[in-house]
Order: C-alpha cells, then structure tokens, then sequence
C-alpha cells in the first residue's frame, strides 16, 4: 500500500492506472476507524481493480464550537487497517494540500443541505461535498462507497454527481451497529458510561416507529409524537437536534406515508452528537 499526502502525486498514481486500463474504487473517510469504515473498505475492494482510501479529517465540514481539534484520530492504526483490507493507496493530505490560503470555491446543495443536519450545522454539507468533488476529480474513481448511516451526506452527495454529470458510481452500504443497536460512529468514545448505556434507545425508538408504519400507521406526526415519548422516558440523557420523516431521495418532509420513506434524527449526549435512521417504507430496490 502507498501513503500519498500529495495530490499531484495521487493524481499521477491514478494516471498511472489508467493507462493501465484499471478502474478505481474510493473510500472517503475522516479515520479511527471502526467496523464500519471496514465494511466499507472490504466492500470497495470488490467492485474495482485498484482502491483508493483517504483519510482527511476535512476542516471545511466543521463549524464554530464543533469538535475538528479533538476530533478522534489513529492514523497509525488506521493506515494497518486500510492497508490489511487491501487498499492499493491510503490518501492522507494535510489541510493545506486540500485548500490554498485564498481558497474561494464551493460546491453545495443549498435546498437538500437546508435540512436536518444542515439546519444546526450551516456550512457542513458546503464542506463535505467540496472535499469529495476534489476526491472524485483527484482520483477519477468508477465508484465510490458511503455508509447509510450519514444518509442525508450521501443523498446529497447522489445529487451533487447526477446535477454536475461527474461519471462516478455512488454505493451506499447498511449502517454497521453494536450488538444492542448503536450505529457504530468514530465519537461514540465521548460517550460517558451512563450515556453509553441509554444510547441504544436511539435505535430502539426508530424500530418503534418503523413496527408502528409497518401495522398500518401513516401519519408522520403520529410516529414521530410515539417516539419523542419513548425517548422522553428511556432516553432522559439525550437532547433532540431533530426527528423526522423524509423522502429517501429528496429528503423533502413526508406527511402522509404511501410511499418510500425515512425517519432521520440527531441526539445529542454529552460531547457527543448522535445520528440514526430507519427506512418506515422502503424503496423498490432495496
């Protein structure tokens, strides 16, 4: 495996391949990689020839107060994994690779990023989808694999390469969760022990709503008041960001449920900021 901190050099290594006839898989991450970024990694490894993981903990995405100095990290650790699972190149830039001092251009998704995440973190989505445009171009990957987790970040990201035509396949892979249903993230470690305990009622409280609008209820209202409820008796440690009920695709809120939909949330514990969701009616093709 390469460790490639420049992105001329990564540029001329996927060249390189190119000329080669080798098609690219990418993986983007922030790293202190989990089970999750494994599965994604394992999973890319499989649909290209050659695969590229980066590691950039992208200061664009975090906002004023928000956690980018102590924001996990183990490159050391991280760069075995990639490297176990295959990686061909770990792509570990520094800030000032990414951005020049005077750097004045972004690429967002002004409606989709209005909502949700975006409605607490102005700017992140701007920050996530400038940094893997720079990806896609850097490496021209085929495809490019992201958790469901952060669903909201991939739908966007699906829309942001449809509206530019940028050719790179996106696939998403299911949200990797502990054996009592917390969605495996990097800042599960801020969790104190109490509110570690109390965590998996985020999860919990989904699946309440999805048993709900699988035996017939459709009033997005309805499910979302049944949950605040639960939350509200088994969940005393948490502090809503939001909970909704969106389309998959559009992320545009969802009244009525007659056709695919989505309930998203963030939940705040302590230091840490905890997002889930759960598909209540599922597309045809999943």
């Amino acid at each position: 495996m390469q460790l490639i901190a420049s992105p001329r050099e990564l540029v001329s290594t996927c060249r390189q391949w190119r000329r080669q006839d080798e098609d690219i898989a990418l993986v983007p991450t922030m790293g202190y990689y989990h089970a999750g970024h494994e599965d994604l990694i394992r999973h890319a490894r499989g649909l290209a020839k050659r695969l590229v993981v980066s590691l950039f903990v992208n200061p664009a995405q975090f906002g004023p107060g928000e956690d980018l100095t102590s924001y996990p990290r183990n490159a050391e650790r991280d760069a075995a994994i990639a490297r176990d699972l295959g990686a061909d190149v770990l792509f570990a830039p520094e800030p000032a690779d990414m951005y020049a001092s005077d750097h004045a251009t972004w690429v967002e998704v002004p409606d989709m990023a209005a909502t949700m995440c975006g409605q607490r973190r102005p700017g992140h989505f701007r920050g996530v989808c400038t940094v893997v445009l720079k990806l896609f171009m850097l490496t021209g990957a085929d495809v490019a694999v992201f958790g469901r987790k952060d669903w909201q970040q991939q739908a966007i990201l699906t829309r942001m390469t449809r509206d530019l035509n940028v050719p790179v396949r996106i696939e998403t892979r299911p949200t990797v969760r502990e054996e009592d249903g917390l969605a495996l993230s990097s800042r599960n470690v801020y969790l104190t022990r109490e509110e570690r305990a109390q965590a998996p009622e985020i999860y919990r409280g989904l699946c309440f709503a999805r048993d709900m609008a699988a035996q017939g209820a459709t009033d997005a209202s309805l499910l979302r008041q049944s949950v605040l409820r639960r939350w509200a008796e088994r969940l005393p440690l948490g502090r809503l960001d939001y909970l909704v009920v969106v389309d998959p695709v559009s992320l545009a809120s969802v009244q009525e449920i007659r056709g695919p939909a989505l309930m998203a949330c963030a939940v705040r514990m302590g230091r840490a900021r905890l997002i889930d969701n759960i598909e209540l009616a599922q597309s045809p093709d999943r």
